[in-house]
């Protein structure tokens, strides 16, 4: 019978786990049968020497079987679900799958909430007076084959292997590892029933991965598992080195989506989503990409998707007032201009510092049991490549409490850098693969 101490010095001598080693270990941990340090000590070995494509793969799917894994079977059709690894100003699941719907698509979105500097798509949603994220899979399922999409809360215990390893990698220097990082996202994925899968792979200075050539090779292995496991997979590697569009809050990102919705998108948010509705139609079926192009575009000129949103909001019991009159959903809170401190063209933006602004102005949570402040945020008035004058405006915040302003204001002129030359500006798309 294998041991753990024998899986731990095979995997330190570079050599490969199979198929019981990977599930004797992770069914072990799960139920409480392995103790943390042997645990730690073979992540710490897998971080050092790494998984092949066969030993990820399998190592994704005990800890997708380690829980509940979700049953679609009820929806009609191919089921197309998104994932972000986060971002700032991060917005383009709530005008990505009202888009993709209304283009015939069925969008069956399990999100989560912010933590830290990146924001949550639940935590937006739930800015919309009434609007219910904790769906049961039933009610899910009902959304979706009515309008044709839901954007709720994950339901159930979905990799719980996943948890207890993502806890014990964040105390033990483990996070950054492709195969561990990878397995983790996948996991929870492959659970969530859906039968393609889109990707969108941040990179810079406001993601967790820096480069895109480390990007690129995460999102390589989510595709390698994904198609492991048969799904349709695509995946998309963005800049993040600013923020997506030009809003960074709850309502107020709310506000942007709708605006992209109807027509009137920044051109980063509008890109991003165009191109991923076109790949999930695509997966869905032979039209060419610029066939699909042209009926995602009728589909925003002819109002069409907007109306989507409405009904997606309406049928999760969402008060559509707050969206028709998109005023009443970002309020009057307290406000203050912050101005260009230099001449010059903005050369780079910090994208974490300024994420770290929004949260210090209440609109995210720096704990899981802080309350969020959904008034809270910024909309940038200036970004990287553009030119300013000292005392030009770059940014509008807002917060509920205004005594916040200032240690926000700092945060957020740290993260800017000026210089005489324009700089070389990075496309949203970096990659597709």
């Amino acid at each position: 019978m294998v041991t753990m101490y024998e899986i731990i010095e095979k995997k330190q001598r570079g050599n490969k786990l199979d198929e019981s080693e990977i599930k004797y270990f992770v069914n072990g941990y799960t139920a409480g049968d392995i103790p943390d340090y042997q645990a730690s000590a073979l992540l710490m070995a897998i971080y050092f020497v790494g998984m092949d494509y066969e030993e990820t793969a399998l190592l994704t799917r005990y800890m997708t079987n380690s829980g509940e894994i979700i049953d679609l079977s009820g929806i009609d059709g191919i089921k197309i679900d998104k994932h972000s690894t986060g971002g700032v100003g991060d917005k383009a699941t709530i005008v990505t799958v009202p888009l993709a719907a209304a283009c015939g698509e069925n969008v069956a979105k399990f999100s989560g909430r912010g933590l830290g500097f990146t924001g949550g798509t639940i935590d937006k949603l739930e800015s919309i007076p009434g609007y219910v994220t904790g769906l049961s899979i039933d009610k899910f399922i009902d959304a979706v084959n009515k309008v044709g999409a839901a954007m709720a809360g994950a339901t159930g215990d979905l990799a719980p292997a996943d948890k207890k390893l993502y806890a014990l990698r964040d105390v033990t220097s483990t996070v950054e590892s492709i195969p561990l990082i990878a397995s983790s996202i996948m996991s929870k994925k492959l659970a969530s029933g859906a039968d393609g899968i889109i990707l969108d792979v941040k990179c810079g200075s406001g993601a967790f991965m820096k480069n895109p050539d480390t990007a690129a090779e995460l999102a390589q292995t989510m595709i390698d598992i994904g198609k492991y496991e048969g799904k349709d997979m695509a995946a998309f590697i963005t800049n993040m080195d600013q923020p997506l569009g030009l809003a960074i809050g709850n309502a107020l990102e709310i506000k942007e989506a709708v605006e992209t919705l109807q027509g009137n998108g920044p051109a980063d948010l509008v890109d991003l989503c165009v191109s991923q509705c076109v790949k999930a139609m695509e997966m869905t079926s032979s039209k060419s990409a610029d066939e699909c192009k042209t009926i995602i575009e009728t589909a925003i000129n002819d109002g069409s998707a907007y109306k989507k949103f409405l009904e997606i909001v309406e049928n999760q019991g969402g008060d559509t007032s707050y969206i028709e009159d998109i005023s009443k959903l970002v309020g009057t809170p307290s406000s203050q201009e912050w101005l260009a401190e230099n001449d010059g063209y903005i050369s780079s933006m910090q994208t974490e510092r300024i994420g770290i602004s929004s949260v210090l102005l209440g609109a995210g949570r720096e704990t899981k049991e802080d309350d969020i402040d959904y008034l809270a945020g910024i909309v940038l008035a200036k970004k990287t490549g553009d030119i300013v004058k000292k005392g030009d405006l770059i940014a509008t915040a807002y917060a509920t409490d205004s005594s916040k302003f200032d240690a926000a204001k700092k945060c957020f002129m740290d993260a800017l850098t000026f210089s005489s030359d324009k700089p070389e500006i990075i496309p949203i798309i970096i990659k597709e693969l």
